[in-house]
């Protein structure tokens, strides 16, 4: 059960931040067995002072991923794809890939790849390419030179023209090898529309967000709902600072829907998303399914070496779209758990051993780490359980 008393402490918590003008403005949402408690604060934009609302909808950054593993996983339920199968009918790009001798190697050191990439290789980020530290890699160079790293998409380029040029481009690793974050859900969102033969915002609305009722998810926000779109931040020697207004990227459809982070949201869309993962797919998804979505999939071979941080895969392993908890760490959250976070500020938990869904939504980036905000949130709302 929530505490809410002890949940009022928490709200002074997070309140320190928005007062001391790290972080504008928030949603929080706790939810035990569907009881649910939301609390907002701040505002969506520090020059307008529009107060940070439930309906504020925001980017959600890598949260875009586990509801494009979803999009996936109903394809495959109806047989359209499945989870080991070559991806190279539908994606001939990339059916006779070369990979690099070692990731460092210049763009000509290259051996054939060893096996097709599948459908589970995508899922998992073990394609053979993502993101690399390493700003002078030559492989890393010639994505940004091709328009195809993570925020330089030229304008008018379609996920055909896209993956076009990804596949001009050497592997990273051998498919099925190593965890590389990222960019194999940018892959997903293409076969996903190949698959369906329908663009990925409409299949994506059909077989999920319709269904749970996820009216404010999508790849750009409507004219008529702009105003509730937050202005996005980033940390500043003198607190949060604006890079991206609501008339910016998202206030039109974009040429390229990217499936790794291109969504935006709001608290209670997603919490919607999060329960049916965990009562088992609401008639969205099989059982089958969504427990294939929450266990960690990947082998102690591919995370080695791994990681978006030193020490990552010591405590999360890596489910579709999702970390998945396997020890206890930073946070009380229970093995079995999973979530994850969106570098533009959000972060959701989910706990089935507390049947707990937890979810902070904001839109202060990154930068160097998670926002202390997110961490003070988990702690928190572990302390406001009965």
């Amino acid at each position: 059960m929530i505490d809410r008393e002890r949940l009022a402490l928490r709200r002074h918590v997070l309140s320190r931040h928005v007062d001391a003008g790290r972080v504008p403005g928030l949603a929080a949402l706790v939810s035990v067995d569907g009881d649910v408690h939301v609390e907002t604060m701040g505002v969506r934009d520090l020059d307008t002072r529009a107060p940070f609302t439930r309906d504020t909808i925001v980017r959600v950054a890598s949260l875009t991923k586990v509801v494009i593993a979803a999009a996936t996983m109903a394809l495959i339920e109806d047989g359209s794809l499945r989870l080991d199968d070559p991806v190279g009918g539908l994606l001939p790009e990339l059916a006779a890939m070369r990979v690099l001798k070692t990731p460092a190697s210049a763009l000509d050191e290259t051996v054939p790849a060893e096996g097709p990439i599948t459908v589970r290789h995508l899922l998992t980020c073990t394609w053979g390419f993502g993101v690399l530290p390493g700003p002078d890699l030559p492989v890393n160079r010639a994505a940004t030179e091709a328009g195809i790293a993570n925020v330089a998409r030229p304008a008018g380029m379609d996920g055909d023209d896209w993956l076009a040029r990804l596949a001009e481009l050497p592997l990273m690793r051998q498919p099925g090898e190593t965890w590389l974050y990222n960019t194999g859900y940018d892959v997903l969102g293409v076969l996903i529309a190949r698959a369906s033969g329908r663009a990925l915002p409409d299949h994506l609305r059909e077989r999920i967000l319709d269904p749970l009722g996820m009216r404010d998810t999508g790849f750009h926000v409507p004219a008529e709902h702009l105003d509730r779109l937050a202005t996005a931040y980033e940390p500043g020697p003198d607190g949060a600072r604006a890079y991206e207004r609501p008339e910016g990227r998202f206030s039109v459809p974009p040429d390229f829907p990217g499936g790794a982070g291109g969504l935006v949201s709001t608290v209670d869309d997603f919490h919607a998303f999060a329960r049916m993962l965990m009562t088992g797919g609401a008639g969205v998804l099989s059982r089958a399914s969504t427990e294939l979505m929450t266990i960690d999939q990947l082998t102690p071979a591919q995370k080695e070496g791994a990681g978006l941080v030193p020490g990552m895969f010591d405590h999360t392993g890596w489910g579709f779209g999702m970390g998945v908890v396997h020890r206890r760490f930073d946070y009380p959250v229970k093995p079995g758990g999973y979530g994850w976070d969106g570098g533009l500020g959000p972060t959701w938990v989910s706990d089935p051993a507390e049947r707990l869904i937890a979810l902070i939504f904001h839109q202060l980036s990154f930068g160097e780490g998670r926002p202390a905000v997110n961490g003070d949130f988990l702690t928190w709302t572990y302390q406001g359980l009965t």
